[in-house]
């Protein structure tokens, strides 16, 4: 399956998705670009042996080892880490270390019986278990780790490009936990990188800048495979600026506010030009000034940086402040103000108006 799992796509897209195979010499894939938890290419290695966990008079055998992508792949010559274990559990409830070993095919020198042995290849690996015969011969162990290579970009818009330093990824499983959580796998992958995974299925969280610009995406990741993924921002980098005047200069010691339409806060900053990376959408900045505020809406327009100024002149009036109000009285027979209508006079009750309905003798004294 190539690219992203349509039925598994949040929010917007990715862009582009290749699959390279790592067949015969394709491996070269992974080495230009930098790795994470890589070693340098490192020649046959004979294993560590914990003291003490040999018994004297016994015989090693030779244990040679390899690992492949697939199981019809090449062995990986670089960047495994290979960890011999005792399958009795220690008095502190752990596995015993016996041997262990870094680079590529590896060659283990164990007396007989059983173990567990690992092989990693950053973020993928495998256990198996391993019983050395006494006597006969003793077979290569080819270990299959099932794994291929993720590599993760993004742009804003349809093609601008992102500084790295302002791109983050994580990389999480696929399954999403009773807690409604998915476990983490990677963080804070930069882009550009190739991360060795077991195949199977992530999700990936893309962050651009540290306000409100984030994508999310489920990726497969194939075995024996360098899977490149370009996910698409819809956002941009915007800079703000108080002026007096349009296109002069910022001025200092202002404090911003960014809203969104809906009046929620995103951002804040003391400073006379900050930046801040912001989801498309529209949005407005209020700036603060020596006890002043001045507001100006803006939108932001996927992949175009630019400039948002505020001008000073676009105050925001102040709430009023609340007084006791002051009924004058004023003489009968004053004529009202120019321009102002007199207040029509309710003519006095009547006597029969004011007299009890009834005909009874109730006095009004």
């Amino acid at each position: 399956m190539f690219g992203i799992l349509p039925f598994a796509r949040i929010g917007l897209a990715i862009a582009l998705m290749v699959l390279m195979p790592l067949g015969a010499g394709a491996q070269d894939a992974f080495k230009e670009f930098k790795q994470l938890e890589s070693t340098p290419k490192m020649p046959k290695l004979d294993a560590f042996i914990a003291p003490g966990t040999v018994p004297q008079g016994v015989k090693l055998r030779d244990v040679p080892m390899e690992a492949k992508l697939t199981a019809d792949g090449t062995p990986v010559e670089e960047g495994l880490s290979w960890y011999v274990f005792s399958p009795i559990a220690g008095t502190d409830g752990k596995l015993p270390l016996i041997a262990s070993a870094k680079g590529g095919p590896a060659a283990f020198q164990l007396a007989p019986g059983d173990y567990f042995v690992n092989v990693s290849f950053g973020r993928a690996g495998v256990t198996k278990k391993l019983t050395v015969p006494a006597e006969g011969e003793v077979d290569k162990q080819v270990m299959v780790l099932d794994a291929g290579g993720l590599l993760l970009n993004a742009v804003s818009g349809a093609d601008a490009r992102i500084r790295p330093d302002q791109l983050s990824f994580s990389i999480y499983s696929s399954e999403v936990r009773d807690d409604g959580e998915r476990g983490l796998v990677v963080a804070d992958v930069s882009p550009n990188t190739v991360v060795r995974l077991n195949a199977g299925t992530y999700h990936i969280v893309s962050e651009y800048g540290s306000v409100n610009a984030v994508i999310r995406a489920d990726i497969q990741v194939e075995a024996g495979k360098l899977t490149e993924a370009t996910i698409q921002h819809r956002a941009a980098q915007i800079t703000f600026k108080l002026v007096s005047d349009a296109g002069g200069e910022a001025i200092a010691d202002t404090a911003w506010s960014i809203l969104t339409a809906a009046g929620d806060s995103v951002g804040e900053s003391v400073s006379a030009f900050p930046t801040m990376v912001l989801a498309e959408g529209g949005y407005s900045a209020v700036a603060r000034n020596k006890d002043k505020i001045y507001q100006r809406d803006f939108t932001v327009v996927a992949g175009r940086n630019t400039d948002v100024e505020v001008l000073m002149k676009d105050q925001q009036p102040q709430p009023p402040v609340s007084a006791a109000r002051t009924v004058q009285q004023v003489p009968v027979g004053t004529p009202p103000p120019p321009g102002v209508q007199p207040a029509p006079v309710e003519p006095l009750p009547s006597y029969e108006q004011l007299v009890p309905q009834g005909g009874d003798d109730t006095s009004l004294d």
